[in-house]
């Protein structure tokens, strides 16, 4: 949730997993995922949080963000959901421009948004990639490694 007694889903959490706050394994964070999964996803991709509930106070339309959604698939790939992560992976790889590059976020016609090149998507492009294929390879890895 984005804050104490909040129903709001905030996509951040997706980092908890990474950073061994809760284990991949956990029903609690199954049950996040799940909910991100339903409330967040659009298409491969994960929007922050649900702009339209006016938590962020800005007007207009958001696009997804661009880390959440690699961290969405990195979360994927340590709950065991590797096939799914994989075919998530190889679609936003298909958003990046020509040179590879991301932006912050994506619109909803796959354009990109904000801040170009956006540095914090590249790197959970690599740690998402990294993960992924430990997973593939059948290595536990330090990124798959339950708590």
């Amino acid at each position: 949730m984005q804050s104490k007694h909040s129903r709001d889903l905030d996509a951040s959490v997706l980092l908890m997993a990474q950073l061994h706050f809760i284990s991949p394994a956990d029903t609690r964070w199954v049950s996040t995922l799940e909910a991100i999964g339903k409330r967040l996803v659009q298409d491969a991709s994960v929007m922050r949080y649900d702009a339209g509930t006016g938590v962020d106070g800005l007007p207009g339309h958001e696009g997804t963000f661009t880390p959440c959604s690699f961290w969405y698939i990195e979360a994927l790939t340590l709950s065991g959901e590797i096939d799914r992560a994989r075919v998530l992976f190889e679609k936003m790889l298909s958003y990046a421009n020509h040179l590879g590059l991301y932006a912050e976020e994506l619109g909803l016609s796959g354009e990109h948004l904000g801040n170009f090149p956006q540095a914090l998507t590249h790197l959970a492009l690599v740690q998402t990639a990294l993960a992924l294929n430990d997973a593939l390879e059948g290595k536990p890895g330090i990124r798959a490694r339950a708590v």
